[in-house]
């Protein structure tokens, strides 16, 4: 049976996932993608080139997060996190917040790493979705 999850219940999917799908408005379209992403204290983090993605938010910031936790088609979790785009470019909380990224992504490639330490100025965008709500859904 369907239910709703509570703020937690959603909060500790979106926790305990690094892959979800970004959500964003491109053009007057949704635009949906997958991330790897980290969560910190209520806050969603990323980085990618600057793409369509990147492009899409910086002109229109609202943006969500899709995560599921799925066992089987009758016993998963699926949680949303709404909230607005925020590039990180302060030097020290850039730096600070990818180290976190690359720390939870140990298969980055050395080539990635690298570029994220070196960018200046930065080619790889470091980014928050400042979270200001949650929800959720689950079938078990």
């Amino acid at each position: 049976m369907t239910r709703s999850l509570s703020e937690r219940e959603a909060w500790d999917v979106i926790n305990a996932g690094k892959l979800g799908h970004l959500g964003c408005v491109d053009d007057g379209e949704p635009y949906v993608v997958p991330i790897n992403y980290i969560s910190i204290e209520g806050q969603i983090y990323s980085h990618s080139l600057a793409g369509r993605k990147v492009q899409a938010m910086r002109k229109h910031s609202r943006a969500c997060l899709q995560v599921d936790r799925i066992k089987d088609d009758f016993n998963w979790q699926s949680a949303i996190a709404f909230g607005n785009f925020e590039e990180i470019r302060n030097d020290s909380e850039r730096r600070t917040v990818l180290r976190k990224i690359l720390e939870g992504f140990p298969k980055l490639t050395p080539v990635e790493s690298e570029l994220s330490r070196d960018a200046e100025p930065p080619t790889i965008v470091v980014f928050r979705l400042r979270v200001d709500r949650v929800s959720g859904v689950a079938e078990d």
